[in-house]
């Protein structure tokens, strides 16, 4: 299926290129003989000058073109792929916390970051108190969000190689009235 020239690919098709070329690939490299090392020996050199390609537009991108050239999902991970992001992964993975926030909000949760230890990021997560739902005990609910919350940062910055979560219970409300008020002996 050719595509016209100059015409652009919508998300869904570049994802199904992907797929198709993750599947290629990987029957590539398990065929054993000389032809299927001369395809993939051509595949990495094609990939590492296509890189090399990107890393000069960025060179004669000024910043501003840049952040955007890193904003757009297909070219960010190519600029990471390539290592040649202009952001750090722990800024990337911090932002891709804060986006999530607000839903981990509505469920009665919350999330922030708290840095980066070696290759793991680590991320704050508090369920919410109020009694003992699906989320306690390590399962239920709060596994979607821990799971969300993962594939987030991990999409924002792949470099990195595991996302610890650090889970708190927020206490459930106790009238202050409960706390000041003596029964008498």
């Amino acid at each position: 299926m050719a595509e016209a020239p100059g015409a652009r690919l919508a998300d869904p098709d570049v994802e199904a290129r992907l797929g198709r070329l993750d599947d290629l690939l990987e029957g590539l490299e398990s065929a054993p003989g000389p032809t299927t090392r001369s395809a993939t020996e051509a595949v990495a050199l094609l990939t590492e000058v296509y890189g090399e390609a990107l890393a000069r537009v960025m060179d004669h991108a000024d910043e501003r073109v840049a952040e955007r050239l890193a904003e757009d999902e297909l070219l960010g991970h190519l600029l990471v792929l390539h290592d040649i992001h202009p952001e750090p992964a722990e800024c990337r993975a911090a932002r891709a916390v804060e986006r999530l926030r607000p839903a981990v909000q509505e469920r009665g949760g919350d999330v922030e970051w708290a840095g980066v230890e070696g290759q793991v990021a680590r991320v704050r997560l508090t369920k919410g108190g109020g009694g003992c739902g699906s989320g306690c005990g390590g399962g239920g609910g709060g596994d979607e969000v821990t799971d969300a919350v993962r594939a987030a940062v991990l999409a924002a910055a792949p470099e990195l190689t595991s996302v610890e979560p650090l889970t708190e219970t927020a206490p459930a409300f106790v009238p202050l009235t409960t706390l000041t008020h003596r029964s008498a002996p």
